[in-house]
């Protein structure tokens, strides 16, 4: 009962996806089996239908894929369904793992549909160099005559080869051409490529337009063929396959078969998403050409830089994201980033960490390796795409609310706990949210060197209004050397603590979580506790697991509700 709270919805949509895929494969290979194809199957065998089962998936898949990256739909989206369940707007948060989902699902019906494909056309090149006297030699020859008579067998000649064909027809050629993209798109999809060569990632994913172009025109060549209806009326397969040396037009009940091929189907199934996806970067441009202007830049220690930026029109909620572009470093590499402003504001800011060449850029166009005082038309021009909706936005719907952020992973909360600042300084406590813990863990002790100022502002200001309890923290170290673990035990009795100037004691190691959820189920026996994780996927494996453990298996007892950041 507490896994189906967390993950029933999901699995459900998962067995409804997985359902179809079944469907559809069960479906097309049997009208594979029909009278139609029949002496398509004595030249190929069962080949023909594990080859068309495996496609007619992949259509519904390509389909698929491009919906869950369409940020703006999915923004509408979350948008409308706010009013809903808050199970059904956690599915929207999966986006990015379902889009995975799908990409492995196209790439295993792509090998089974190569691997039928490439035994037909081995059998397409023998049945042409049967002996004369056998129904696949036959069925080969219709159509070689001169005449306007259709054809069965895509391979023309005994001359030529399956090699030849394949590089010289439209469907051997676009085939080649889609799953060599496809290769590429998956291969650097690897998380070790993307983390560390991210711009080989973003540029060889871009090949899904070539590959989109090469899966409609796929099916033009209609190189699998069957008897067609008229044909099937005056030529009964099951009967005339065995007076085969007989056919011919004074035989009136077996005449010689016509044949057709299949009329392209994939524009169909695929028209639709692009055309949405079309709209979709056209939104996108329409935004990135809006004026950006950075107001202020400032250096964090820890290798963070923040970026205060104003633009027309740009409204914001808690917890969302935007993607950014600098053209002076790279005219096409977009690179989503969290807002660290809360709403209130009238700017919006990001933090952004100098972990690779394009962050690095930044940072230097930006003058932060420069000490003197940088004039605002030296700044770099910016484009922005956004904002875009996350599993933070939710937040304030939880009367409690669990806050778990793992080094640059606490910007979404930043936005959070801005928000709770100006609202209670604006005197507004309509707010759903009772009770915060906030957990923030980082291997740095500067690191929390640009957050401390926050949190010590919303610690003063909670005391003020005789609130304390609303928001319990709890930041870790998870990293420190011997020079530092001396000054820490030095300082440890002061009033502060020594390294964020909080009241609250930095903590050293990592959190018992058994021990929180433990003390967080007692304190709310009949809540719904909203979990949030901004973190690595260990952190979510084990969190989510939590979530499952200590939720009640009583509807009226405590439930806890695992939201992850993805982007």
């Amino acid at each position: 009962g507490n896994w189906l709270v967390n993950e029933g919805l999901s699995i459900f949509v998962i067995l409804v996806w997985l359902g179809i895929n079944i469907f559809l494969f069960v479906y097309y290979y049997m009208v594979y089996l029909s009278e139609r194809f029949f002496y398509t199957r004595v030249l190929i065998g069962h080949a023909l239908s594990w080859a068309r089962a495996p496609a007619a998936c992949l259509n519904f898949n390509c389909m698929l894929i491009l919906l869950p990256v369409c940020r703006n739909l999915l923004s509408f989206l979350r948008g409308s369904c706010q009013c809903c369940s808050r199970n059904i707007t956690r599915q929207l948060d999966g986006n990015l793992t379902f889009h995975k989902l799908v990409a492995y699902m196209i790439a295993l019906h792509t090998a089974i549909h190569i691997l039928a494909h490439l035994l037909n056309f081995e059998w397409f090149m023998d049945a042409q160099l049967d002996a004369n006297n056998t129904l696949p030699y036959v069925l080969s020859q219709i159509g070689n005559e001169g005449t306007n008579r259709s054809y069965l067998n895509p391979i023309r000649s005994s001359e030529t080869s399956p090699t030849i064909v394949a590089f010289t027809t439209i469907a051997g050629l676009s085939g080649v051409v889609i799953t060599l993209a496809l290769i590429l798109m998956i291969t650097t999809s690897m998380e070790v490529i993307r983390r560390s060569y991210f711009e080989v990632f973003w540029y060889t994913h871009h090949l899904f337009v070539i590959f989109y172009i090469g899966l409609v025109i796929h099916g033009v060549g209609r190189i699998v063929r069957g008897q067609t209806e008229q044909s099937l009326q005056d030529h009964k397969p099951k009967i005339c396959a065995s007076q085969f040396q007989q056919w011919g037009p004074n035989n009136t009940d077996c005449p010689v078969p016509d044949f057709a091929g299949n009329p392209p189907m994939t524009w169909k199934w695929v028209v639709g998403p692009m055309f949405l996806y079309v709209c979709e970067r056209l939104v996108r441009f329409w935004r990135s050409q809006q004026k950006v202007v950075i107001t202020k830049v400032v250096t964090h220690p820890s290798k963070t830089i923040e970026l205060q930026m104003k633009k027309k029109g740009f409204k914001m909620e808690v917890g969302q994201y935007i993607f950014m572009k600098c053209p002076s470093v790279s005219q096409l590499e977009w690179h989503p980033f969290t807002l660290t402003s809360a709403p209130e504001e009238d700017h919006f800011s990001v933090h952004i960490r100098i972990v690779g060449d394009w962050t690095q850029g930044i940072f230097e166009a930006c003058g932060g390796n420069k000490k003197e005082f940088q004039e605002a038309w030296k700044l770099p021009k910016m484009a922005v795409d956004g904002p875009f909706g996350t599993a933070s936005e939710d937040v304030f719907r939880y009367e409690v609310v669990m806050l778990v952020g793992a080094g640059i992973g606490v910007t979404p909360f930043a936005s959070i706990l801005k928000s709770v600042w100006y609202r209670y300084s604006n005197n507004t406590t309509d707010l759903v949210t009772k009770k915060i813990y906030f957990y923030w863990l980082c291997r740095e002790t500067q690191a929390f060197e640009w957050f401390a100022d926050l949190l010590q502002s919303l610690e003063g200001q909670m005391l003020e209004r005789g609130n304390a309890d609303f928001l319990s923290y709890n930041i870790y170290l998870t990293s420190w050397n011997e020079a530092e673990a001396a000054h820490f035990t030095v300082h440890h009795e002061e009033e502060k603590d020594p390294i964020t100037g909080l009241k609250q004691k930095t903590l050293y190691g990592r959190p018992n979580w058994d021990n929180e959820f433990r003390t967080i189920a007692g304190n709310h026996p009949s809540s719904r506790v909203g979990v949030f994780l901004c973190g690595p996927q260990g952190l979510a494996t084990t969190l989510g697991r939590q979530c499952i453990d200590y939720s009640d298996a009583d509807p009226r007892g405590v439930h806890f509700i695992f939201n992850k950041e993805n982007f």
